[in-house]
C-alpha cells in the first residue's frame, strides 16, 4: 500500500577533503595515504563545551546529576539544602572552576527560559488558528524520566517513605549520605528482577512524575504547557509513567502496567467517543511497541487483532530507540560511555571514588529494563568488521568494528575486534547467570527474514520489543509519526583495553581513554544521531523497515520528520531548534506537530528527511521476500 503521508526532502551533506592517519584496529587493513572525502559536523568549540557540561548523563553518570545540584545552590531557580555536614561551598572550592561556571550558566538559563512569556506560545498560536483539544492524549516517557518513590515500611525504608529515590533532591541526599542504602533501594533483586526483600520502589504517577526531573530541569513540562493551552487537562490527557528499571514482562507481573494502560485507553474512548493518540519518547517507544503486541495477544491483554484499530488513532514516536542504542552496551559492559570517558582526570578520580565503574555496571545490570535498549539487528543493521550501512565516505574506521583493541600493548584483551553481535555475545558470556537469564528471558535482538517467522513471533513475548522480528498491528487506519533529531555527533564505536594493573575489579575491560588520535577521542568514535541514540535506531524502521510488507502487512501509514540540531549558542538547553535527545521535547516545531495531531490535523504534516538515512537503510542486510 502506498504511503500517502510521505514526501521526501533531498538529503544534504557538508563535505570537505581531508587526509588523516590512525592506528589500524586489530584485524583490519591500514588506511592508505590517498585523500578521502569525509563528513564533518560543523560545531563551534563554544557549543561543544556547553553541551559537554549538560548535567544529565544518559544511563549513568550520576556524578553529573549530583554536581548539578551542588552548583545550583546559590541560584533561586533550584533550591538544594545542605546535606548533613556537607557544605556546598566547600565543594565549589575543589571542583574545577570552569565546570562550576558552566553549570551556573545552565541553571541561570533555565530560570530565564521558565520565566519567559514564550512558555505557552506554541499552544496559543495553534489555538489562534482555530484548533482545540480533540483526541484524548496519553504520554509514555523515556528511560530515567519517571521519578521513583519509596513505599517500603521496613526499618531501612521508613526514613524515605513516599520520598523519591530517583528524580528529586531526596535522591541526592540518599546518594551522598547513604550510598549503600540508596543502592539497595534502586537495584532490583538479581534473581527475580523484582523488588528486593523489604524494599518497595514504585513509579510516581500523574503529570508530576515526568514534567521535571528535578526542580528546574524540565522534561515533559513544555509539552504539558502547550497541551493545556489547547484545552487539555487531567480529564482528557494522561501520563502513563512506569518503573523503567523493570523488564517489560515484569512491568505487567508486578505493576499490571499494560492492563492499566489498556483500561485507561478503553475508558477514554468510551467517554469521549474518539480514539486515543499515544505520544512516546525514547525508551517509551519500545514500551508502546511492546504494548501493541501485548494488547492483542491471547498471552497478554486478549484484545484481538482489531483492538488497536478500534482504540488508537495515532502513535507519535519521538526520538524512539526502536533498534536500541550502542552506548547501552558499554554502560552495561563496563559502566562507561562517552560522558565518563571524556571527563578530566580530577572528575574521573572523584567519580571513581564516589561510584566506581564496577558499581555503575552492577547497578545498570540490576535494572533489566535498561537492557531493552541493547542494539537490535546484529550485523544486518550495525555492520561487519570491515563495513557498516552508516559508514561515511572517507572515514578512517568502519563503524562495523564496534569494540576495538590496539595491538602490541601487552594487554589481556580478545585477539580480534568485535562487531555489535560479537560484543553482545561477549557481554552475555562474561556476565553472571542471573543477568543473562533476565535478558534472554525478556528480549530478543535478531532479524526475521520471512512473513512466516514474523507471524509465529506474534505468539512469543520475548520478541515483542523487536520490530525486526514482529509486525505492526493489523490496523490500517493507524498513523505513526516519527520525529527525531539529526546532526548531533553520537557515540558509535569504541577502543577498549584491560583494566589498569594492580586494580582489583571484576570488570574484564575498560574504555581506552588514553587513545586520542584521528577520529578517536578518548577511546570513543562518533557517528550520526541525536547525541544519545544512533540514526540507524531512530530512522531505520520509519524510513525503510516498515515499508517491508512482512513488518507492516496492514499498510499502516508512516510520516517522518527529521529535526536538524541547530542549538542557540548561549542557551544551555539549546533553544527552540535543538534536536538533542532530551531537549527536543522543548523544540518549537515538535510541540506544534504534537498539538496538530492531538487536534485531529495530523494530515497537514509532511515528511522532511534531511540526513542520509535512506541511503544507509538501503545498505542494511534486511531484505524483502522474493
Amino acid at each position: 500500500m502506498p504511503n500517502t503521508l510521505r514526501r521526501r526532502v533531498p538529503a544534504t551533506h557538508d563535505e570537505v577533503e581531508t587526509a588523516s592517519e590512525s592506528p589500524t584496529p586489530r584485524d583490519e587493513s591500514p588506511v592508505g595515504d590517498d585523500e578521502h572525502v569525509k563528513v564533518v559536523h560543523h560545531r563551534s568549540k563554544a557549543k561543544t563545551k556547553k553541551r559537554k557540561t549538560t548535567f544529565i548523563f544518559f544511563l549513568g553518570s550520576l556524578f553529573g546529576i549530583i554536581a548539578a545540584g551542588f552548583f545550583a545552590k546559590s541560584n533561586d531557580l533550584i533550591g538544594f539544602p545542605d546535606i548533613g555536614e556537607l557544605s556546598m561551598d566547600s565543594l565549589f572550592e575543589v571542583l574545577p572552576a570552569g565546570l562550576v561556571k558552566d553549570m551556573r550558566e545552565l541553571v541561570n538559563g533555565e530560570r530565564d527560559f521558565l520565566e519567559s512569556s514564550d512558555a505557552f506560545s506554541v499552544g496559543l498560536k495553534v489555538r489562534a488558528e482555530g484548533l482545540s483539544a480533540f483526541h484524548p492524549m496519553i504520554m509514555i516517557p523515556g528511560v530515567i524520566s519517571t521519578g521513583l518513590e519509596s513505599w517500603g515500611t521496613s526499618n531501612i525504608s521508613r526514613p524515605y517513605f513516599r520520598k523519591r529515590l530517583w528524580g528529586s533532591w531526596s535522591m541526592m541526599r540518599a546518594l551522598v549520605m547513604e550510598k549503600e542504602v540508596w543502592k539497595k533501594h534502586i537495584m532490583l533483586d538479581k534473581q527475580t528482577g523484582l523488588d528486593p526483600p523489604g524494599i518497595k520502589l514504585r513509579a510516581a504517577q500523574g503529570f508530576d512524575a515526568t514534567d521535571f526531573f528535578i526542580t528546574g530541569y524540565w522534561i515533559w513540562n513544555k509539552i504539558l504547557e502547550n497541551l493545556a493551552s489547547l484545552g487539555y487537562d487531567p480529564t482528557n490527557s494522561y501520563t502513563a509513567a512506569y518503573d523503567w528499571r523493570l523488564a517489560y514482562p515484569n512491568l505487567e507481573k508486578r505493576d499490571h502496567y499494560f492492563t492499566r494502560l489498556k483500561s485507561y485507553i478503553e475508558t477514554a474512548v468510551h467517554l469521549q467517543n474518539r480514539k486515543v493518540v499515544l505520544t512516546s519518547h525514547s525508551m517509551g517507544g519500545q514500551v508502546v511497541f511492546y504494548f501493541l503486541h501485548w494488547v492483542a495477544s491471547q498471552k497478554g491483554g486478549k484484545g484481538g487483532d482489531d483492538w488497536v484499530e478500534k482504540h488508537i488513532e495515532a502513535w507519535i514516536n519521538v526520538s524512539g530507540c526502536l533498534l536500541g542504542a550502542v552506548k547501552d552496551v558499554t554502560a552495561i559492559l563496563s559502566g562507561e560511555m562517552r560522558d565518563t570517558a571524556q571527563l578530566n582526570s580530577f572528575a574521573v578520580y572523584g567519580l571513581e571514588k564516589f561510584l566506581s565503574k564496577e558499581e555503575r555496571a552492577e547497578i545498570f545490570r540490576a535494572m533489566p529494563g535498561m537492557s531493552s535498549m541493547l542494539p537490535i539487528g546484529g550485523s544486518a543493521i550495525w555492520g561487519e568488521l570491515d563495513s557498516a550501512p552508516d559508514d561515511r565516505l572517507g572515514q578512517e574506521h568502519s563503524f562495523g568494528s564496534f569494540l576495538n583493541f590496539r595491538s602490541g600493548q601487552n594487554w589481556t584483551t580478545p585477539d580480534k575486534n568485535f562487531t555489535v553481535g560479537d560484543a553482545m555475545d561477549y557481554l552475555l558470556k562474561t556476565t553472571d547467570d542471573w543477568y543473562r537469564d533476565q535478558i534472554k528471558g525478556s528480549y530478543s535482538q535478531g532479524v526475521a527474514h520471512t512473513a512466516k517467522e514474523v507471524e509465529a513471533n506474534e505468539d512469543d513475548p520475548t520478541k515483542w520489543i523487536n520490530p525486526l522480528e514482529t509486525r505492526l498491528p493489523l490496523a490500517p487506519s493507524l498513523k505513526i509519526y516519527c520525529f527525531y533529531g539529526v546532526g548531533k555527533p553520537t557515540e558509535r564505536a569504541y577502543y577498549y583495553r584491560s583494566p589498569e594493573p594492580g586494580i582489583v575489579t571484576n570488570l574484564n575491560m575498560t574504555i581506552d581513554t588514553a587513545f586520542i588520535q584521528g577520529d578517536v577521542d578518548h577511546g570513543v568514535i562518533m557517528g550520526e544521531g541525536d547525541g544519545t541514540v544512533n540514526l540507524m535506531s531512530t530512522g531505520y524502521m520509519c524510513n525503510r523497515g516498515w515499508n517491508i510488507k512482512r513488518y507492516n502487512p496492514a499498510g499502516v501509514k508512516i510520516a517522518v520528520v527529521e529535526m536538524p540540531h541547530e542549538p542557540e549558542r548561549f542557551n544551555p538547553r539549546g533553544g527552540p531548534n535543538t534536536a538533542d535527545h532530551v531537549d527536543i521535547l522543548g523544540r518549537q516545531n515538535l510541540n506544534e506537530f504534537i498539538l496538530k495531531i492531538a487536534a485531529g490535523k495530523g494530515s497537514t504534516i509532511r515528511d522532511s528527511v534531511v540526513s542520509n538515512i535512506v541511503e544507509y537503510a538501503a545498505k542494511a542486510k534486511v531484505y524483502d521476500e522474493e
